[in-house]
C-alpha cells in the first residue's frame, strides 16, 4: 500500500540519501513548492553523521565539528536556533618526535605544528584565491599531481618536523599520505584565509548543541518531505522524461528528476541507465583516500584535558579529551587505516594510548567501521592526487535528469557538514530548473 501511494503521487524530485546534502536539497525544493520524496537505505537520517548513545552518553559516531568560517552550516545553526559547544581547552600535550614520546604544554605542540605547517601551506591562497570556486583558475593544475607526503619530504628533512607534519596531515586526511592530494590540503587552508591554526580549530573544536541530529531533524521537519527508510538503491534509470529509482527489494519510485547524494565509494554500487560517462565513473571508481577510524574511549577516573599526536603510520595517531562522566573521562581517538586495528577491542586501543599518555586506563570503547560499511565505504572524503583536475567537475555534472550532491564533491568545505549543505543547495537549484523546464513553468510560478 505504501508503494502504491508513492507511485500514485509521483513527486517532482526523488532524493537518494538522507544525509545533510539530501536533507538540504529536499528542504530547498519543498520551499519552492516542488514535491520531494527521500529514499534512505539506513533506518535513520544523518548519513555519515550519527549521534548515538554510547559509553553512558550521546556521542557523535561520525561527523562532528562545525565552525563560523563554514558559512552554510553556521547559517543553518542560526536558522534553527542551535548553538555551538566548545571542546575543553587542553591542559597537557603529548607527541611523538625524534624517536620518542615528548610531553609539554599544548601551546608548545601547536607552535611546533605551526612552525612547519606555515611553510607547507603558505601558497594556499595563491593556488585557491577563491576557495569556494576551486576550479575557477588553472594554477592548481601545476601541483595536482603532488602528494602531501612528497611535498613534506621534499621540504623537510627527516626528524621532528617531518614526523609532526606527516602525523598532522594523516589525521586530517584520515588516511595514508602517499596519494593524498596536496591540492586538497591547500584547499582546506585557503578556506580559512591561509591560516592553518584557524583551520585546525574548525576541524575539532566546536560541536553542535544537541548534536548533529538536532540540526538534521530540524532540516527534515522544515522540508516536510516524505521519506522511505530501508530503501537501498540498486539502480537508477532515466528515459528522458522521468527518472525511476529501484531498490534491491524491488520497490520503485519515479519522478521528473533525482538527486543522488551517496558517498563516492557507494556510487559504483548503483547501476545507472544510461551508464555514467567515463570521467564520472572513473572518478567514483578511484574514490578517495580516507580509510581511517574514529573511536570513543572511556578512561577510568578524571584526567586533565589532553591532546596527543603520535606517528603518521600508527593505527591510532591522535587523541583528545572531550567529556567527563560519572567520575570518568571520555576521549576521542583517530587513526589513518581502519584495517590496522580492531577499534572495538579496548586492549588494542589501550596499547596505542599507552605510547603517548601515561596512566590512562581504558574502560570501554565505542566505534563504527565506516570503511567496511557498505553504505559509506569511507570516513570523511579527502581527494587523491589528480582528482581535482580530472574528476571533480565531472562528478558534479548532471547525468541527464539525474543530479549529484554530497560532501565528497563540494566546492568549498569538502569533507565537512558545511560542504554537504552547500552541495545540496546547488543540486536543489539545478533540480528546480529541470522540473520547471519539464513542466513548462517558470521557477517563480511554483512559489
Amino acid at each position: 500500500m505504501e508503494q502504491q501511494d508513492i507511485d500514485r503521487k509521483k513527486p517532482d524530485v526523488i532524493v537518494v540519501g538522507a544525509g545533510f546534502a539530501g536533507l538540504t536539497a529536499a528542504r530547498e525544493l519543498t520551499r519552492q513548492g516542488f514535491s520531494v520524496h527521500i529514499v534512505e537505505a539506513r533506518d535513520r537520517i544523518g548519513g555519515r553523521t550519527w549521534l548515538d548513545h554510547r559509553l553512558g552518553r550521546n556521542l557523535e559516531i561520525g561527523g562532528t565539528w562545525v565552525h563560523w568560517t563554514q558559512p552554510y552550516v553556521w547559517a543553518e545553526l542560526k536558522r534553527y536556533g542551535l548553538g555551538a559547544v566548545a571542546s575543553p581547552e587542553p591542559e597537557r600535550a603529548f607527541w611523538w618526535a625524534d624517536g620518542g614520546r615528548q610531553e609539554g604544554a599544548p601551546g608548545t605542540l601547536l607552535q611546533l605544528i605551526g612552525k612547519y605547517n606555515h611553510e607547507l601551506v603558505k601558497d594556499s591562497r595563491e593556488y585557491f584565491p577563491e576557495p569556494f570556486r576551486p576550479l575557477a583558475r588553472d594554477a592548481f593544475k601545476e601541483i595536482d599531481h603532488i602528494s602531501v607526503q612528497d611535498r613534506i619530504r621534499e621540504q623537510f628533512p627527516a626528524g621532528s618536523s617531518r614526523d609532526i607534519l606527516e602525523s598532522f596531515w594523516a589525521l586530517n586526511f584520515n588516511g595514508p599520505l602517499e596519494d593524498a592530494a596536496l591540492t586538497q590540503a591547500l584547499r582546506w587552508v585557503a578556506l580559512t584565509n591561509g591560516d592553518w591554526a584557524v583551520n585546525f580549530e574548525a576541524c575539532a573544536t566546536y560541536k553542535i548543541e544537541g548534536g548533529t541530529a538536532a540540526l538534521a531533524d530540524s532540516i527534515l521537519r522544515d522540508s516536510g518531505a516524505g521519506i522511505d527508510y530501508g530503501f537501498t538503491v540498486a539502480g537508477i534509470s532515466d528515459d528522458g522524461g522521468s527518472v525511476t529509482v529501484r531498490s534491491y527489494d524491488g520497490r520503485t519510485i519515479s519522478a521528473r528528476s533525482a538527486i543522488v547524494t551517496v558517498p563516492l565509494h557507494v556510487l559504483p554500487c548503483i547501476a545507472f541507465e544510461p551508464p555514467l560517462p567515463p570521467a564520472k565513473a572513473d572518478g567514483a571508481r578511484r574514490g578517495q583516500v580516507s580509510k581511517g577510524v574514529k573511536v570513543w574511549i572511556r578512561l577510568r577516573g578524571e584526567h586533565a584535558p589532553f591532546v596527543a599526536l603520535g606517528q603518521a603510520d600508527w593505527a591510532l595517531n591522535f587523541f583528545q579529551v572531550e567529556y567527563t562522566l560519572d567520575g570518568d573521562t571520555i576521549a576521542v581517538g583517530f587513526g589513518p587505516d581502519a584495517s590496522n586495528i580492531d577499534a572495538t577491542d579496548p586492549a588494542a586501543v589501550q596499547a596505542h594510548l599507552n605510547r603517548l599518555v601515561p596512566g590512562a586506563e581504558v574502560v570501554d570503547v565505542a566505534t563504527h567501521d565506516w570503511v567496511s560499511d557498505p553504505l559509506a565505504g569511507e570516513t570523511w572524503p579527502m581527494h587523491r592526487t589528480g582528482f581535482l583536475s580530472a574528476h571533480l567537475a565531472a562528478l558534479q555534472a548532471p547525468h541527464g535528469n539525474i543530479l549529484f550532491a554530497g560532501s565528497d564533491i563540494a566546492n568549498g568545505w569538502g569533507g565537512f557538514i558545511d560542504g554537504a549543505i552547500e552541495s545540496g543547495m546547488e543540486a536543489a537549484l539545478e533540480a528546480a530548473a529541470l522540473s520547471a523546464a519539464a513542466s513548462g513553468t517558470a521557477l517563480t510560478d511554483k512559489n
